[in-house]
Formats: structure tokens, sequence, C-alpha cells
């Protein structure tokens, strides 16, 4: 009788299931440098970067594959992380999704997958221009009077 080598202690893990675990498990952040000029941010704002990232993780009968995702994941720790490392201050125009977890969408967890995306655009902050006349407030300065003598007092009694 023929039996297949088979290590003693390891549990009978079908093919399928294996190679499902290891691919449907994945998170990636891609990025392009951008021409200033070309990419309007907002003022006093220097755009430098588009960033994307994306995370997924796969279910099987309810266990994750390999862990969590969720929006802290790609937007705190994926993409605000490659922004600063690309020499960006913040990151403008942030966008972001995620497949619920809860409600009908649980059953998904049975067999299927969840996935997080974020995007924006890694920026500077430029230095804002200095007003010499920040002092004087909103208000124009009243014009100068004519004829040197100041406004005629006014006659309350006639």
């Amino acid at each position: 009788m023929f039996r297949s080598p088979r290590p003693r202690g390891l549990p009978h893990i079908p093919a399928a299931i294996l190679a499902t675990a290891v691919f449907t498990a994945c998170s990636s952040v891609s990025t392009v440098r951008v021409q200033p000029e070309n990419v309007a941010a907002g003022p006093g704002l220097r755009p430098i970067a588009a960033i994307q990232v994306n995370a997924t993780t796969g279910y099987i009968l309810f266990i994750p594959i390999p862990g969590k995702v969720d929006l802290d994941r790609v937007v705190n720790r994926m993409l605000i992380v490659a922004a600063k490392t690309m020499g960006a201050d913040k990151v403008a125009n942030l966008q972001f999704d995620v497949t619920p977890d809860s409600g009908i969408w649980t059953l998904r967890k049975f067999v299927g997958w969840r996935s997080a995306r974020a995007s924006g655009v890694a920026v500077q902050v430029e230095a804002a221009p200095v007003d010499p006349a920040a002092d004087e407030g909103p208000e124009p300065p009243p014009p100068p009077s004519a004829g040197g003598g100041g406004e005629a007092p006014l006659d309350e009694g006639r």
C-alpha cells in the first residue's frame, strides 16, 4: 500500500487554500513625482508627488489572511509615511475608501476579501508672503482733506 510522504504532526492543507492564502493578502504604495507648475494643490502649497496606497486581505472561514485592513493602516501608516519620506509637510486632496466589515458585508468574510485604498497629493507648505500693511487693518486709510483746515463744524441750531 502506497502512502503519501507527509511529515507527521502537520495538518493536511489543500493546495487551493494554501494558494489562496499566499496570493490574496497584499499591500502596495505607488508614487509619482509631479511638476509643481502642472498640479494645483491650493494657495501656499507646493505639490511634490501623487501617492496611492492599497491594502487587501483575503478571508477563509472568517479568518483574515494575513491580518487586518483598515483606514488607519492605509492613511496613517502607509500614505502619510510615504509622503513624509518624500519630503512633504502635508497631504492635500485626501481620498479614501474601505470595504465595510459589518452588516451584510460580514458574509464576505466566509470566502472573500476586504480592501482599503487611500490617495492624495504630497505637498510642501510654502512661506506666506509678509504683508507690510498688516497692522493698518482691512480698512483703507482716509483720504487727505483738501484746503488743509479740516472739516467745518456742523451747525445744529439752524
